[in-house]
């Protein structure tokens, strides 16, 4: 890992064993300009061979220089309205109504590790040695204002982070209408477009589409991430594959509205920016004031998609995820959602819970309707007090009792929420996000709390905290069921209504930090009517989120397979639900169900009180498999093999370290008449190494695996009469497959009735 910087020339070339990232100060504007970013290229004293220029129709910065147009220079911030007429990466308004900027090169630091962005989340470093910083220093001389461009490069990985910094140095209040937190311009677009995008119940469906000229966009103006869309793009040549070919990842760790977009010139000249979506935003900044946009982390893949996904997982599972619960093991849950639903008391409660723990269950998880007089969605939020009629001896008791089980407890809250029968609305009608004089849109019921005011937070943490402090808590579910509208506070000056949704993400990620600073041992999961943010930012507070309310195994293959794109198994909550589920009416076999959530946090959504007996013999066998390869899943690395969007047949696999383990998921989703051969071929496996195929007795060596495949018929020769008989597996079937380095003494371990091998 360096930083070089040429100083006669004014380059900076940022590297590693994997990805270099080169740019230079323009000698007569003294902007910046990009030169390579990329696979990892041999350093040398310059670069300037690298600088394209040639006379083109234009308007140029220096009369007499027909080279200078800036339209026609790749750019790492650009502005607009001085020769580029492209998407800008910023946009400010001055005192006079201009919106022309000139930010200047002025200087540049180089910082060891990496500095942490105030009130904001972002990947971390734990020794200097990890990464290096450089933060290069423009002025613009009439706005008497600074931008610092902070750029931080990994020691060990493909990862560049890249942020910005206004500072008003100045005198005069100006307005921020653009500020993203990267621009990065490629010589090319003969590149694909990756997404992810969705809706309620059915998340991070990944879309690919060829550039064309003009600007192709992600975005969210809704006060979230959104189910729409992930703030995460990714350009990737075509003939990219999962395993093989070049790929650019672009990720925000940031929880609010955000655009992502790749503008194709008239030159196939390509630009990438993301960062808070300028639409409706303007923020004022006064002398003195700074503005910090979130955190962009792009990764460099010359190994394919899966190749980017898995220096994201590495990425943000160890230096993102932080605290107690980033090195833990999870606990198994049971959540009496889908088992429940508003109707229950304790003693239902309760029996749910020994049953679970006679499962081998850990955790238990009492979701919505726990407090006021929350019978169903239409009140009580925002009155965080327990219905003693339900739970006679309130959190706490119930709490007390379910750890007397030998079981954890955890507990659903929505706090970001109020509904207007709340005790909590009758004294602060006003902490509601509202337009004056317009009529509030309502949600699910329900109405939000204006989280750009201190003292609503604060408020909203004195609540929770009076339930906590008393109580045995080890889990928060937080959820966020609906988007904002009106978006006005009446705390802000008029000017100043283009800060609301920022100023709003900002205040959540303060209630976050103020419980865990309280309640350290807590494991929060973020929710937000399933996937609507689940996002980067939000993993920094919360290790892990809710992927979808929608439960079905067959589904949550897409959701989950899209989600791995950028966010390590051990984040991504998945359930095995009741049947038939409650959001498709499908039913699939328990084993499918259990088969897909495993690759995830693993938990279960239903009432094990009301499943048979051969039922609750498999969910035992699945916690106890589970438990054993949980650490698998955790720190192991995870391949996609056949894609749901693509194939009737569906599979994934995660790889120990060592390469002396692996599991294997394999689905199909619908079962064919007199079908073909399958061949099922591995990836990621050490070449020279033997593995032993659990429920087979039979061992193959790495090179055979993934060349050859697993070979998924059974063989019936001489044995006609038994192909007749079998029990055929039917829609929605799965298997497990468990590989682990073989020892001549090695016995088989059979999981068949788990497997359904």
């Amino acid at each position: 890992m360096a930083i070089k910087v040429n100083e006669e020339s004014r380059e900076f070339h940022l590297f590693n064993g994997k990805v270099s990232y080169i740019f230079r100060v323009l000698e007569k504007s003294s902007q910046l300009e990009h030169l390579y970013y990329g696979k990892k290229i041999r350093h040398r004293k310059s670069f300037r061979h690298l600088i394209e220029r040639e006379v083109r129709p234009s308007c140029n910065l220096f009369e007499g220089d027909h080279t200078s147009s800036l339209e026609h220079i790749k750019q790492e911030y650009p502005s607009f309205g001085t020769t580029d007429y492209r998407y800008p990466a910023h946009m400010i308004t001055d005192k006079i109504g201009s919106r022309i900027t000139d930010f200047q090169f002025e200087s540049y630091k180089i910082l060891e590790g990496k500095p942490l962005l105030e009130n904001l989340p972002a990947i971390y470093t734990e020794a200097g040695s990890e990464a290096d910083t450089l933060e290069i220093t423009l002025v613009d001389s009439v706005l008497n204002s600074k931008l610092i461009l902070s750029y931080t490069i990994f020691s060990t990985c493909s990862v560049i982070s890249r942020n910005a910094r206004f500072i008003n140095a100045g005198d005069e209040a100006f307005y921020l209408n653009q500020a993203m937190s990267a621009s990065i311009d490629f010589p090319d677009d003969n590149y694909e477009l990756v997404h992810l995008h969705g809706a309620w119940a059915r998340e991070n469906h990944v879309e690919i589409r060829r550039l064309s000229k003009g600007i192709q966009s992600i975005q969210s103006a809704r006060g979230a991430s959104s189910h729409a869309h992930n703030p995460f793009l990714a350009l990737k040549r075509p003939d990219t594959t999962e395993h093989s070919g070049e790929v650019y990842g672009f990720s925000l760790v940031y929880s609010g509205n955000f655009l992502g977009q790749a503008e194709v010139d008239t030159y196939g000249v390509t630009r990438v920016t993301l960062g808070i979506n300028p639409f409706q935003f303007k923020w004022r900044l006064n002398p003195g004031e700074s503005f910090q946009t979130p955190e962009c982390v792009m990764v460099y893949s010359g190994d394919g998609l899966n190749g980017m996904s898995q220096t994201y997982h590495q990425l943000y599972r160890s230096r993102l995820v932080r605290g107690e619960w980033r090195d833990q093991p999870r606990p198994i849950l049971i959540n009496n959602w889908e088992a429940t639903y508003f109707s229950f008391n304790e003693e239902k409660v309760l029996t749910i819970a020994k049953a679970a723990k006679d499962l081998g269950i850990e955790l238990f998880v009492l979701d919505d309707g726990w407090f006021a007089e929350r019978h169903d969605d239409t009140s009580s939020l925002g009155d965080w007090f327990p219905n003693k009629e339900k739970l006679p001896q309130g959190i706490k008791g119930l709490s007390e009792k379910i750890e007397a089980l030998g079981m954890k407890f955890g507990l659903w809250f929505e706090p970001e929420m109020v509904c207007k029968d709340t005790k909590l609305f009758a004294e602060h009608p006003d902490w509601i996000i509202s337009t004056p004089g317009r009529k509030a849109s309502h949600g699910r019921n329900q109405f939000i709390l204006d989280f750009s005011r201190e003292e609503v937070v604060d408020h909203i943490f004195s609540l929770m905290d009076a339930v906590l402090s008393e109580s045995k808590i080890s889990y928060i579910k937080w959820d966020m069921n609906r988007y904002i509208t009106e978006a006005y506070s009446t705390a802000l000056d008029p000017d100043r209504q283009g800060e609301v949704c920022h100023r709003y993400i900002l205040g959540v990620y303060r209630l976050y930090e103020q419980l865990i600073n309280k309640y350290p041992h807590i494991l929060f999961e973020s929710c937000a009517g399933g996937g609507a943010r689940f996002d980067p930012g939000m993993l920094y507070y919360a290790p892990q989120a809710w992927a979808s309310d929608n439960t079905d195994a067959i589904e949550r293959l897409k959701i989950q397979y899209g989600t791995s794109m950028v966010y390590p198994l051990n984040s991504i909550g998945s359930h095995v639900s009741a049947v038939p589920n409650h959001q498709v009416g499908r039913t699939t076999p328990i084993e499918s169900r259990a088969n897909v959530a495993f690759f995830g946090t693993f938990g279960y959504e239903l009432d094990v009180t009301k499943i048979n007996d051969e039922e609750k013999v498999k969910v035992n066998q699945q916690t106890a498999f589970f438990k054993e390869k949980r650490e698998l899943i955790r720190n192991g690395d995870f391949y996609r093999l056949l894609s749901p969007f693509e194939s009737n047949e569906v599979s994934w696999m995660v790889v120990s370290k060592d390469k002396t383990e692996a599991m294997i998921g394999y689905y199909k989703v619908l079962a064919k008449p007199n079908d073909k051969y399958y061949r099922l071929k591995l990836t990621g496996l050490d070449p020279d190494k033997l593995y032993f195929l659990e429920g087979t007795g039979s061992t193959h060596y790495g090179d055979e695996l993934m060349n050859v495949g697993i070979v998924l018929a059974e063989d019936f020769t001489d044995r006609a009469s038994e192909y007749w008989q079998r029990e055929k597996p039917g829609d929605f079937s799965s298997k497990l497959f468990i590989l682990k380095e073989a020892a001549q003494e090695k016995k088989e371990e059979p999981h068949e009735e788990l497997h359904g091998i």
